[in-house]
């Protein structure tokens, strides 16, 4: 088989030659934008710190990591940038990669874009294919791949990432080939740390690890054409659900997954799956007037994935605490609201939440799996003191693709995350520089703005 008829060499070809319809362009900008935002707010964040330590010790220059001072070397810029855009599991998700696609993604984009000084339309350009490819390994290897314990966004990423970087940086489609499948052999990443510091860095390894599969295979490493498909490849070791991706890929170029299937941007920083809870029990809170004191007890039915993912009854930290219905459940009641200071280290303490913990409760309906994407769907059952029950359903959660955040709320979100280490001004000028991206002959330009003033060159 030669190497064009080959999967990589399909995937290949696709990156270095597609044309990039204008709609996705415009999805892609959105969600840089976004991605950008949540990255700032997460710079500050103990695990981007400690990224961005050792980004300074091993020194380099030529990639900025947002919120920061620091110009270090691209690998180390994508992981920094890539760790703290997921720090807070505040990015936006796919349900069809099971992945959070745009933390690496734009990671890796902006410090292949520096590296190579590619102007905004080219890393929109970039996204977009970078996106394609992980929505048809998604399709292939999902559910799977995911409920064996595998983080998508660590290892369909990295060979998202690592299509978008090709991208950017001009690779023709031998070097591209080569890149997707160094991309396939660095792949990992295990569900097993959600709820630490591993979790947002599985995001920045993806964004370093496409770094370093393109700028070998622009340097002249070679790899194996059936590193995707082949007896021992990704789709195979990595447990997928389909045994060929055939199908998955045939379309390529004619239909855009962007387009059809979309992002989910977050508007609460906790995963995705708690997201169609929280949406039904505050809406049911406003209509209803409910406070904590009134709760005898809360029932959430969900799919069967689930709680493979919220696997904290009983959280310790705030990290934690994102992956723990029973916490966000009840902050959602006491608050009326979940922000980023809901995970904040001293509402773990919190003895009225706490007791209100107690009376959450989780339990799988199999009449879920199948009907939707996984992580989508809720049932609730909301008992009061006084003998009323409230019942409510949710199917996806505001933000979803058919229930998109306007541009008011994308923009409060965006100065509420840049506002944890950007002044207000500088801000309100990064959100007109990212909104002309498309426009910008070159990416270092939008860089300076997204930069915290000089403080010695540490973070």
């Amino acid at each position: 088989m030669s190497e064009s008829t080959t999967v990589i060499g399909r995937l290949a070809s696709f990156v270095a030659r597609s044309r990039v319809p204008s709609p996705a362009r415009r999805l892609a900008a959105s969600a840089v934008f976004d991605t950008v935002g949540v990255t700032l707010a997460g710079a500050s964040e103990p695990a981007a710190r400690i990224v961005q330590s050792m980004a300074a010790d091993e020194g380099g220059s030529g990639c900025r990591v947002l919120g920061t001072s620091l110009c270090v070397s691209a690998s180390n810029a994508a992981l920094a940038n890539g760790t703290a855009a997921h720090a807070l599991d505040y990015d936006d998700m796919c349900f069809v990669s099971l992945a959070h696609p745009s933390a690496p993604l734009v990671a890796a984009a902006l410090a292949a874009a520096e590296l190579g000084d590619a102007s905004g339309a080219a890393l929109l350009d970039g996204y977009v294919v970078g996106f394609e490819i992980e929505g048809r390994l998604g399709r292939a290897m999902n559910p799977r791949h995911y409920e064996r314990g595998w983080h998508c966004t660590a290892t369909i990423g990295t060979v998202g990432a690592t299509a978008a970087v090709s991208r950017i940086l001009g690779l023709d489609e031998a070097a591209t080939a080569h890149a997707l499948a160094i991309a396939a052999s660095e792949a990992s990443g295990l569900k097993e740390n959600f709820g630490t510091m591993v979790k947002p860095l599985h995001a920045g390894l993806a964004a370093r690890n496409a770094i370093l599969a393109a700028g070998l295979a622009r340097r002249g490493l070679t790899a194996s054409a059936q590193a995707l498909d082949g007896r021992q490849g990704f789709l195979a070791a990595m447990d997928g659900e389909q045994r060929s991706f055939a199908d998955t890929i045939a379309d390529l170029d004619e239909r855009w997954e962007l387009l059809d299937t979309g992002i989910t941007v977050k508007l609460y920083p906790s995963c995705a799956g708690t997201h169609p809870t929280l949406d039904a029990l505050l809406d049911l809170r406003r209509a209803e007037r409910f406070s904590g004191a009134d709760i005898e007890r809360i029932e959430v039915d969900v799919d069967s994935i689930t709680p493979t993912v919220l696997i904290y009854d009983r959280p310790a930290s705030g990290l934690e605490a994102k992956f723990s219905l029973p916490f966000c459940a009840a902050a959602a009641v006491l608050d009326g609201r979940v922000g980023i200071d809901t995970f904040e280290q001293a509402r773990l303490t919190d003895p009225s939440l706490a007791a209100l913990m107690s009376k959450v409760t989780m339990r799988v309906d199999p009449a879920l799996d199948g009907i939707a994407p996984p992580l989508t769907q809720a049932r609730l059952r909301v008992r009061l003191n006084d003998g009323r029950q409230l019942d409510a359903s949710a199917n996806g959660a505001r933000g979803y693709p058919e229930r998109p955040a306007s541009d008011e709320e994308l923009a409060s979100k965006f100065l509420a995350c840049a506002a944890r280490c950007l002044p207000r001004e500088r801000a309100e000028r990064a959100i007109a520089a990212l909104q002309g991206m498309e426009r910008a002959d070159h990416v270092r330009s939008l860089m300076d703005v997204l930069t915290a003033p000089t403080t010695g060159g540490r973070p």
